[in-house]
């Protein structure tokens, strides 16, 4: 096909499918890619290459290029912030090992349920990390003030009891506060294996059976390997002692005594103005925009949508429910010809290819090229080109051979064997699932004038309506996943505390946290798609991490300070506080590590869930044991 405003040319290549679907993809697109790199050398020609087997294989590549330098860089990170925090080679090691253990543990699930590594399934080891870490530092905060506590204890003591009785310690206080906060995480993830889409079937179940495992890989690892290592010494206890955090931490307990009722009004005007950003939402995706804008897989795109009106497939079926229906009734090629000319006047969709427009091309044919026939053929000419519609071409005796042409070829490919069903195969610009529709509807507006329902069958398909279908059915799952995960969590937290009270006082600091994401995204203009709606669940899953922590700590002491409550809200922000802050901080760098992708949803990913972390910390430490004190003061009055 050639342009001649912008002298630009088209050569459209057709891929088996079996090739399409197989490893053999990527080599054949390698294949053409070194040929039209050869022809750009010789030529000194620029040539665009777009289409959905390109961008795929391509994309796929990148995926798994970046899943290599997330995980790398994850483990890196971990490790500096945890020689940080430790001032212990032992102790980092003794981390990494775990999420290490967990990442090949990962690796070998994706492998033995038989998936491919996607644009989600790559973003599971670098979670594994992300996600064990705080695991490691829980346990490892705990068997340190543990082991002060059993350091003051005579020596008449053995070291190695006094290390035994901090290691059983820490496992009889972390053990269950880790398998629920595990459990709320695998949930987190796990949820998405109950909708229809598949690329979140398999997310959700290789992201929550691991984490569970992850939860007994810390809980069997990490008490066996500090009983074989010598006790730590004061330097690596340090920590507990950060005067900085020990101020803050002095603040969050003033604000939290004595200026709840500030607390509560700028929670309230926090949330007002997120719930007006949420309105200001849209559902808005494209099929490649994840890519960056500047990238040569995007302007390629862009220049066959200025140039050729698009690549992105767009299918039509026209069954006349009769054999022969298509050829043999003279009408039926007019409408047809009616309905391509109004789909070529669509500013997003180029000239179809169907049956008629090679019939125009057999009439041009026929009249000795002159271009001027090349038009809808009458009824006068088609007995001149019933050759064509035969799909037989004429032996050099005269007799008919059965060896079609290319040009039958080609015509074959928009009629089936019974001449009954017609193909128009159209190309279209990637114009978002919120101009698709209107888009969609109007085309079956058109096609259901001149094809009433009572005697054809139009169906639409392609590419183009899969993806469309495919987001709504993904951001439809992802929607429901969220409830279920709220819903499944809540019910573990109400197993775990038995309090209504409680229970109420923990989801209300990971609510907030939601609704200002997605305030943000709305005020950011952010659209709702696959890769973003995808944020919720998984912020929801870690960040009532924090909570569980918190709460537990506090039920543990409130037997300890005679259920006085509010003594029991101080000492859980200093016990838990220091770790919280520091689980957040590697929480959060492991997320912003995906800020840095070359994919857009996997960037947004990065910073939305580290703000959504930053405001579950914030909350937690400040609004939870306000509400903690005030729950409790309400029902003392009772």
């Amino acid at each position: 096909m050639y342009n001649p405003e912008s002298k630009a040319y088209l050569m459209g290549l057709t891929m088996d499918p079996e090739i399409i679907n197989s490893k053999k993809r990527d080599l054949t697109i390698n294949q053409v890619t070194a040929q039209i790199a050869d022809f750009e050398k010789a030529t000194n020609v620029e040539v665009k290459l777009s289409g959905l087997p390109y961008i795929r294989t391509i994309l796929a590549t990148r995926i798994a290029n970046e899943m290599r330098y997330f995980l790398t860089a994850s483990i890196l990170l971990s490790a500096i912030i945890l020689l940080l925090f430790f001032r212990s080679v032992s102790s980092m090691l003794l981390s990494l090992g775990v999420v290490i253990i967990g990442v090949l543990f990962s690796l070998g699930t994706i492998h033995i349920l038989g998936y491919k590594i996607t644009l989600l399934t790559a973003l599971i080891p670098p979670l594994i990390v992300v996600i064990g870490i705080p695991n490691c530092i829980y346990f490892l905060n705990k068997y340190h003030t543990s082991w002060r506590k059993q350091a003051r204890v005579g020596n008449e003591v053995p070291v190695q009891q006094k290390k035994r009785n901090a290691i059983v310690d820490m496992v009889s206080r972390m053990g269950i506060v880790t398998l629920f906060c595990n459990l709320a995480a695998a949930i987190g993830f796990a949820v998405f294996a109950l909708t229809k889409s598949a690329i979140l079937k398999e997310f959700g179940a290789v992201a929550g059976i691991n984490i569970m495992l992850l939860f007994f890989i810390s809980l069997v690892l990490i008490p066996i390997v500090l009983y074989f290592l010598p006790p730590p010494k004061e330097k690596h206890t340090k920590y507990l002692n950060n005067q900085r955090l020990n101020r803050w931490l002095d603040r969050l307990e003033k604000w939290s005594l004595a200026h709840r009722k500030l607390i509560y009004i700028v929670t309230v005007i926090l949330v007002v103005i997120a719930a007006a950003g949420t309105f200001r939402l849209q559902s808005n995706a494209y099929m490649v925009d994840d890519v960056p804008k500047t990238d040569k897989i995007y302007t390629d795109l862009k220049f066959f949508e200025k140039n050729f009106k698009g690549v992105m497939p767009l299918e039509i079926v026209i069954d006349t429910k009769k054999k022969f229906g298509v050829t043999r009734n003279f009408k039926n090629l007019v409408k047809i010809d009616s309905f391509t000319q109004y789909l070529s006047s669509r500013p997003e969709i180029a000239r179809p290819l169907s049956l008629v427009e090679g019939l125009k091309f057999a009439k041009q044919a026929f009249y000795e090229g002159d271009s001027s026939n090349y038009s809808m053929p009458s009824e006068f000419d088609l007995p001149g080109l019933a050759q064509y519609l035969n799909m037989k071409t004429s032996s050099p005796d005269g007799s008919s051979s059965g060896s079609d042409d290319s040009f039958t070829k080609l015509v074959s490919r928009f009629m089936d064997s019974a001449k009954q069903e017609a193909r128009l195969s159209v190309n279209m610009a990637d114009v978002g699932t919120h101009a698709l529709p209107g888009l969609l509807s109007g085309i079956e507006k058109r096609a259901n004038e001149l094809f009433p329902k009572d005697q054809y069958n139009v169906s639409l398909t392609g590419s183009s309506i899969a993806f469309l279908e495919g987001g709504r059915f993904i951001i439809n799952g992802l929607k429901e996943s969220i409830f279920w995960a709220f819903l499944l969590i809540a019910l573990c937290m109400l197993y775990l505390f038995k309090s209504m009270r409680i229970l109420l006082c923990s989801l209300i600091p990971n609510i907030i946290p939601l609704v200002i994401t997605a305030g943000i995204m709305g005020w950011a203009g952010v659209p709702l798609k696959p890769s973003t709606v995808l944020i919720f669940s998984v912020a929801l899953g870690i960040a009532i991490d924090i909570t569980i922590r918190f709460l537990v700590n506090y039920k543990q002491e409130l037997t300890h300070h005679d259920n006085d409550v509010q003594s029991t809200v101080i000492q859980t922000i200093h016990s838990t506080g220091i770790s919280i802050i520091y689980t957040s901080m590697v929480l959060i760098a492991g997320f912003v590590i995906f800020c840095f992708s070359g994919f857009g949803g996997t960037e947004a990913l990065g910073w939305l869930t580290s703000i959504t972390l930053i405001t579950a910390t914030v909350t937690n430490l400040i609004l939870l044991p306000a509400l903690l004190i005030s729950f409790s003061k309400k029902k003392d009055k009772k």
